[in-house]
Parts: C-alpha cells; sequence; structure tokens
C-alpha cells in the first residue's frame, strides 16, 4: 500500500477523461463578457452609485424605492399588484417596501372605485419633492455613465435597448409583457 501523501496513480480511464474535459472547453472568445454580463455590470454600478449619492445628499432611499416612488408618480392610481408586476417583486416583497415609503409619509394606499379587495397606490405632497431630487440624482448618474457619448450614440443606445427589450417582451408571457 502507498504512503498517504503520494498521489494514487493515473489510469488510462482518467487520463482520458482528462483529455476530454480539455477539448471539451469553449473558446476563449466565448468566455469574454457578452452584453447580459454588460448590462448587468453596468445596472449594479448605477444602482450602487444612486444609493451613494442618495446617501451623500441626505435622501434615505434604496434604488428599489426610488423605481417604485417614480413607477407610482408615471401610473398614481394603479393597483399594488400592478406595481408589484412591473417592478417584476413578489407582492409580499413590494408591501414591505411601500410600508417603509408610508412610513416615511410618500405613498398613500387608497381603496379602489369599484373593488374594495384592491388598493391603488398616491404619492403624497411630499412625495414630488422626494421624485425632484431622484430626477436629478439619476441625471447626474447618467450623465457620468454617458459621459464621451454623443448626442447620437446615446440615441442609438436607447434604440438599442428598447428593441432587445421589445424583442425579449414579444417571447415573454403575455400577461408579463402587459405589465411592461
Amino acid at each position: 500500500m502507498a504512503p498517504p501523501n503520494e498521489a494514487a496513480p493515473v489510469t488510462p480511464l482518467m487520463r482520458d477523461a482528462a483529455v476530454a474535459a480539455v477539448a471539451l472547453r469553449p473558446d476563449p472568445a466565448v468566455l469574454q463578457p457578452n452584453i447580459g454580463a454588460m448590462l448587468h455590470d453596468v445596472a449594479r454600478l448605477i444602482r450602487r452609485r444612486f444609493e451613494r449619492r442618495a446617501r451623500q445628499t441626505g435622501l434615505p432611499i434604496t434604488r428599489q424605492q426610488a423605481r417604485a416612488l417614480l413607477l407610482i408618480a408615471r401610473h398614481e392610481g394603479l393597483s399594488q399588484a400592478a406595481i408589484a408586476t412591473m417592478l417584476d417583486v413578489e407582492p409580499i416583497a413590494l408591501v414591505r417596501l411601500l410600508d417603509r415609503l408610508h412610513e416615511e409619509g410618500l405613498v398613500e394606499r387608497r381603496a379602489h372605485a369599484t373593488d374594495r379587495r384592491v388598493r391603488t397606490l398616491w404619492l403624497t405632497p411630499v412625495a414630488w419633492a422626494v421624485v425632484d431630487r431622484i430626477l436629478a440624482i439619476n441625471a447626474e448618474i447618467r450623465e457620468e455613465a454617458c459621459a464621451g457619448l454623443s448626442p447620437t450614440a446615446r440615441e442609438t443606445l436607447m434604440r438599442a435597448l428598447g428593441h432587445m427589450k421589445g424583442n425579449l417582451l414579444a417571447t415573454d408571457d403575455p400577461e408579463t409583457a402587459a405589465a411592461e
């Protein structure tokens, strides 16, 4: 019996498996970041910068809360379920987020006009000032992210992203696509 610190002998089967594993590796170019990875990284960096800038300016709000406020501002009177779908979060997660926004005096939940089980979402007057601050921070970050891009390149980027989103929504679940 070999001492425990010696390597076990390599069998022909193990050698064949190792050769096959090397042969099955994808081309290194395929392993480089692609558009999905790049979009994810840019979105993460924008989120991080937003939260840092919000803290620096005394705005006690997360990026997700800011997204919810902006969606409610664009679509006041929509139901909690509709906003949850637009944010792509579970309704219970939205309820917790809305509870925090309600405690801050930013969001009102009102009964639906025809369905008492449904709650609609509305911004308070205080929230509109917060929305203005969010929009200002977003504009600053957008300018930082797009520095060096011409207006034409920016328009092309937005058209391309809109086209990609449309492609993905067209092949998505019709219920999800309707909410986008």
